[in-house]
């Protein structure tokens, strides 16, 4: 099935099921995938979390409901799953910018639309790649914050930093690893990684797992960042692979990058 086909219907099904709890293994099995790849899919190619489109999909139609249907704000925040009229109306506020109960003297409000793909685009990139599997790993490094929308800058200017500050006495960075905070749809942290410990390093340990191995012949950040988007929007939604709550990593070495995604 078209990844493009699994996801129209995901939103389908959110679509129908606005005013009830959604069960996310439900939508996971549309993609044949576990609830966390499913999360990472959904925003990799949303660009917004499954938790938020939710929720904005919710307050969208709230707003209709409450102008059209002049429902009572409790009974509109029990419908769409909040606990108590204050959440509701607290959530209201921050999506339309008014109070739920100013809706009859401003009718100024916000809609978020449903999410509909072209089925018919076409994922045509190869790549190639191993399933490797790794003993547990015991790293030591440090870290700088980044985003979804700097880490192509962050990434390269903080290695060339910190290979500059530590090469006289720990050689070439082995390793760089990229964490995400899911719930937010949001990249942390970039890392740079060594074997040994020195100064106040974060001790990083990695369990061992079956990894997804794409040999990158080069260790411009262009490429390998390339490759991470592809991985994540081409190869991933249409492998069925299942990933575990490990960060990916990449492995520097003799002038070529290991890109390692950690699998079931």
């Amino acid at each position: 099935m078209n990844i493009y086909t699994s996801l129209n219907n995901i939103t389908n099904y959110i679509e129908e099921h606005l005013d009830e709890v959604i069960d996310y293994d439900i939508l996971a099995e549309f993609m044949g995938v576990n609830t966390y790849t499913m999360q990472r899919i959904f925003s990799m190619l949303c660009s917004i979390t499954l938790a938020d489109y939710i929720r904005k999909r919710r307050l969208s139609n709230a707003g209709f409901d409450l102008y059209k249907k002049k429902s009572k704000i409790i009974d509109i925040a029990l419908k769409y799953q909040y606990g108590n009229a204050t959440s509701f109306s607290r959530a209201f506020e921050k999506f339309h910018g008014i109070k739920p109960s100013y809706i009859d003297k401003y009718t100024k409000l916000k809609n978020y639309p449903q999410i509909i793909f072209d089925e018919k685009m076409n994922l045509i990139s190869e790549l190639e790649y191993e399933i490797i599997s790794l003993e547990p790993l015991k790293l030591y490094g440090i870290s700088t914050k980044t985003s979804n929308n700097t880490i192509f800058a962050d990434a390269p200017t903080f290695f060339k930093q910190t290979e500059e500050k530590y090469y006289p006495t720990l050689g070439y960075i082995p390793y760089g690893m990229v964490t995400y905070d899911i719930s937010r749809c949001h990249t942390e942290k970039y890392y740079c990684l060594y074997r040994e410990k020195k100064d106040k390093f974060e001790e990083i340990n990695i369990p061992a797992s079956k990894w997804l191995k794409f040999h990158i012949a080069s260790q411009n950040p262009k490429d390998i960042q390339e490759i991470s988007q592809k991985f994540y929007k081409e190869f991933l939604p249409s492998s069925h692979y299942n990933l575990r709550e490990i960060p990916e990593l990449e492995y520097y070495h003799d002038g070529t990058t290991d890109f390692l995604v950690a699998i079931y």
